[in-house]
């Protein structure tokens, strides 16, 4: 992705953002009592960025907990339509810096990298966006049980990530080129993510980087398509709450600088940490989040 690419892009989500102060009912005595918004919109995008493992992961957990505390009385939804709405800044903003930075990829391994890099998307998105839409206006679920489902599932992805990186992926070199049977493999990740994407806004990045980063792939692969398309899905999950009035504009009005500021770093941040420090901080979230949202839904 050239600079100018990047730069559009950029200027794109800030001209979204501008918008919405323009155009959305916004209350001065709720953005004020929600001042603290901003540097949860920072951590949040910074950890969802760095493993690709989506916002949904960090927002959800968090403004359940503030609804709990009685900060925020977010109802389910309006908490699932605002991990949506700032993640559609943060993890755009994120992806946009993962797809700039292909070229950092080691010579031997950046052409099968980046081909690699667009036919996951390509693929995963091309299963999941189809599932994600009809999930959202043609049908209906209880996200309850679905959510208990779904996170028992990504509580033992966390922990197989965590045991593969410091055993049988610890001396082993990584793949240099994406199989045919993970192709297979990520396709029914897109439809099943697809599917918990439309009721949590997190589920189709987190499955993608969870499987590739046990298959021990390179990691602008991992967690660079899994945060393009966790950023994609929400990009077009989004509307469907707008137009269901779902949205507290108060709270992406002052997440989403924060989320931006998140994505933007996030990439410096995961080369920094390295593959394996990398891969065990997230699947320690991964295990971490699962069982609190397990525990606060049982």
């Amino acid at each position: 992705m050239s600079r100018r690419l990047f730069a559009i892009g950029a200027g794109l989500l800030a001209l979204a953002y501008v918008l919405i102060w323009l155009l959305a009912p916004l209350s001065p005595a709720l953005l004020e009592r929600l001042w603290f918004l901003p540097g949860i919109g920072v951590i949040g995008a910074t950890i969802a960025n760095t493993s690709g493992t989506g916002g949904g992961v960090v927002f959800i957990p968090v403004f359940n907990a503030l609804r709990g505390m009685g900060v925020m009385t977010l109802d389910r939804t309006q908490v699932v339509a605002a991990a949506f709405l700032i993640q559609c800044f943060g993890m755009s903003m994120g992806g946009l810096r993962w797809a700039k930075g292909l070229h950092d990829a080691p010579p031997a391994l950046r052409e099968s990298t980046v081909h690699d890099f667009w036919r996951v998307i390509a693929l995963v998105l091309g299963c999941a966006l189809p599932v994600l839409l009809a999930t959202q206006w043609a049908t209906h679920f209880d996200p309850h049980d679905v959510l208990l489902a779904f996170k028992g599932f990504s509580l033992m992805l966390g922990i197989a990530v965590i045991v593969t990186t410091w055993t049988v992926n610890r001396t082993r070199p990584q793949l240099a080129h994406v199989h045919g049977l993970d192709f297979a493999a990520l396709a029914v990740i897109g439809l099943v993510g697809g599917f918990v994407t439309a009721l949590f806004s997190v589920g189709l990045g987190e499955l993608v980087a969870l499987y590739l980063f046990i298959r021990h792939y390179p990691l602008t692969l991992c967690a660079g398509t899994a945060v393009v398309v966790s950023a994609v899905s929400c990009l077009v999950g989004a509307p469907f709450h707008i137009v269901e009035g779902n949205v507290v504009w108060e709270v992406i009005a002052l997440a989403a600088p924060g989320a931006l500021l998140g994505g933007y770093w996030a990439r410096p941040v995961a080369m920094w940490l390295g593959a394996k420090r990398l891969k065990t901080l997230g699947g320690t979230w991964i295990v971490a989040s699962s069982l609190y949202l397990i525990l606060l839904n049982v």
